[in-house]
């Protein structure tokens, strides 16, 4: 499912010996933004307040009472500044409120025509006073990329976006269930985590041992109306004209029991254990389910990759698009800026034009061919890339991360699968970092350009270290 949406608190901030007519513009200005973009803003009505602006601390107890009146629905504050502002004012509504959300600055510039009494705003000095007192106060805040900036501007429009997306991981994070069906495969010590570490910074893990999920599949005859429907839902999704019938009703048991699990658990991800056990004793791969949650806004690793599913659950909410687990896999030739991401596979539709569903030809080397149906076939065509990874360092108990951007081309690929060429500035770099730091061979792939949304969500609200490779804005 698509993250909820969410309304943004707003404070006017003002002072008293500046024209107060600035935080009348201020609300028109951005009642006209909100109206255009689709934002719900929640702030004071101009009768609570002198103009609804926030100047006293009467004024900051009237709107942070507003503010916990709402505090299911506010994801961020939008702080606005016409004028220099009252830095406490701004302060103690934020402090008394206690939502623990993300908070954009912004402030008005001036004319130079206009530093007279009438029009002269300040805005430029007040919004250091104002980030000083947050900071403070320890309440953590974003910044515009200009200093000061109009609400007409397209750098603010860009600017209040990429802090919505902030708003979205920041608030999906807090609170996500991710559930772990199976044990992890006995060699696969790399997508080893720390619960313990994910529930302090709360999230949550609902574990599932695999044969309970094998065996309420297997109860399901094969006449069940949920089979036909499922089976019907599987070939609308992907091409699945070369899967065995008595195969495609097992892939049918099996996405049944997880959806049903799933919704049991109120669940907003999963990782499975997709090899060997689904396929020595269920006789098919599980790809398909997991792809079908995945483009459905329900990731899916494999692996029992809980700490991957988080990643693609967390730029599923910057990019509001499904995201993929994928190997860093081959080296792409010679050049050292590209390489070859791939698995075998599960990612979602979205990144599959020419999906169909077949079977592993690696694991089928082992288990039988016959036993791996269910695998995804697909080439993900050019598209922008951002990657990340996100980890638990039971060393020093903390959570880690890298980030960044790239592209995915359509270089030549002659293999199976799920695959992609991904070119990445500086990769060798990249490379050193992920083996010298200790990270998995698993990354997170998702189609667009948000790793200054995860950055500034990680680091300023959640707390957690990340690398940004490359930051263009660093």
């Amino acid at each position: 499912m698509k993250p909820q949406p969410f309304s943004l608190g707003v404070l006017f901030g003002n002072r008293d010996f500046f024209p107060d007519k600035l935080v009348s513009e201020a609300r028109a200005d951005f009642t006209k933004l909100f109206a255009e973009i689709g934002i719900d803003a929640i702030m004071l009505d101009p009768a609570d307040s002198k103009l609804g602006g926030v100047e006293t601390h009467n004024d900051a107890r009237k709107c942070a009472d507003l503010f916990r009146k709402n505090r299911d629905k506010i994801g961020g504050v939008l702080v606005v500044l016409p004028n220099f502002g009252d830095e406490k004012g701004v302060a103690d509504t934020l402090k008394l409120a206690g939502l623990n959300v993300p908070v954009l600055i912004q402030g008005y510039p001036d004319d130079l025509d206009r530093l007279d009494v009438i029009r002269r705003r300040d805005a430029f000095c007040g919004k250091i006073s104002v980030c000083n007192n947050l900071r403070q106060a320890n309440i953590p805040y974003s910044l515009t990329t200009k200093h000061v900036v109009r609400p007409t501007d397209p750098t603010f429009r860009a600017d209040l976006n990429k802090f919505l997306g902030v708003c979205r991981v920041v608030r999906g994070i807090r609170g996500v269930r991710i559930g772990a069906v199976g044990a992890r495969p006995g060699a696969f010590n790399t997508v080893r985590y720390s619960e313990k570490i994910l529930e302090r910074n709360g999230i949550s893990v609902t574990t599932v041992d695999l044969s309970e999920i094998l065996g309420s599949a297997a109860k399901i005859g094969e006449t069940d109306t949920r089979i036909l429907s499922k089976i019907d839902e599987i070939k609308a999704y992907a091409n699945a004209t070369a899967v065995p019938p008595a195969k495609l009703i097992q892939m049918a048991r099996l996405g049944i029991v997880l959806d049903d699990f799933v919704a049991t658990n109120h669940l907003d991800a999963t990782a499975i254990q997709c090899w060997t056990s689904v396929q020595a004793n269920h006789g098919c791969n599980v790809c398909t389910s997991m792809s079908m949650m995945s483009e459905n806004f329900l990731p899916s690793a494999c692996e029992v990759d809980v700490t991957g599913v988080l990643t693609m659950y967390a730029m599923q909410l910057a990019s509001l698009s499904p995201s993929a687990l994928v190997d860093w896999n081959n080296n792409y030739g010679d050049t050292d800026d590209k390489c070859v991401l791939f698995h075998c596979g599960n990612w979602a539709k979205s990144f599959l034009p020419d999906i169909k569903i077949l079977n592993a030809p690696i694991l089928g080397s082992t288990l039988g061919v016959e036993n791996t149906w269910g695998a995804l076939d697909g080439r993900t065509p050019a598209t922008p890339l951002t990657y990340g990874r996100i980890t638990t360092d039971d060393t020093s108990g903390v959570i880690r991360a890298y980030v960044g951007q790239g592209q995915l081309t359509n270089d030549d690929l002659k293999t199976f699968g799920n695959r992609a060429v991904a070119q990445v500035p500086k990769l060798q770099k990249l490379m050193h970092h992920i083996c010298r730091e200790g990270f998995e061979h698993h990354v997170v792939m998702n189609s667009s350009h948000t790793a200054g949304i995860l950055e500034e969500a990680f680091t300023r609200y959640l707390g957690w270290e990340v690398y940004h490779h490359e930051n263009p804005e660093a």
